[in-house]
């Protein structure tokens, strides 16, 4: 896959790239995608919900009258679940949701996700962006040269910049991560995915390696 590269004006630079059909040109399998979104955010939950039961809520442990012979229904003590302030009954406990998912499976996701953004024609691959200072607004004024301002953007980095991730970090619609930190829920949630030419070169490189 033959993808232009430009710069911060959003004009083309002359340069091209080939990013590996091994990767962005496989027929996406969208059910891994579901379980690998689905782990990511199950990971994400705390799972520290609780409730009292009636052996944790406060009251007196003495049955409030005989069993029999009083023409009432049979009671125990004030915490019972039926009275108001008695525990809860099959209320949720602390737990852990995350689960495994296998290597394979998540690469698999991933690639799938990717090549999900190139039929779309979502990935923009821009020349890397060396920036003095932090500056938010050289960076929204990058992104509305590439007509992708106000999009859900995932830009992504080969290493850490400092001054990149302050210039983009207070753009609601922008996320900056690294190419290593990418998964599939980031790729999903993004509506248009800016590969930086570094970050963009891993993918070619790796594909040479692989050939060798």
């Amino acid at each position: 896959m033959q993808v232009d590269v430009f710069n911060i004006q959003g004009q083309k630079t002359g340069r091209t790239l080939d990013l590996p059909e091994e990767i962005f040109g496989i027929e996406p399998n969208d059910h891994v995608i579901y379980l690998s979104v689905k782990q990511y955010l199950a990971a994400q939950r705390q799972g520290t919900h609780k409730v009292k039961t009636r052996m944790e809520v406060k009251g007196a442990s003495r049955k409030l009258h005989r069993q029999k012979g009083t023409g009432g229904s049979r009671k125990g003590n004030l915490r019972n679940p039926l009275y108001k302030g008695g525990g809860t009954i099959f209320g949720p406990k602390p737990r852990d949701y995350s689960f495994k998912l296998n290597r394979k499976v998540k690469d698999l996701a991933k690639m799938s996700a990717l090549a999900h953004k190139a039929k779309e024609n979502a990935i923009v691959v821009v020349e890397d962006l060396t920036l003095e200072a932090p500056k938010t607004k050289n960076f929204a004024a990058a992104l509305k040269a590439l007509n992708i301002s106000g999009k859900k953007t995932l830009y992504v980095l080969p290493e850490n910049n400092d001054n990149l991730y302050l210039s983009l970090r207070n753009l609601p619609a922008v996320e900056g991560i690294l190419l290593s930190d990418m998964n599939t829920y980031d790729i999903v949630n993004a509506q248009v995915l800016v590969l930086s030419e570094s970050a963009a070169k891993v993918f070619t490189e790796a594909e040479v390696e692989e050939n060798a």
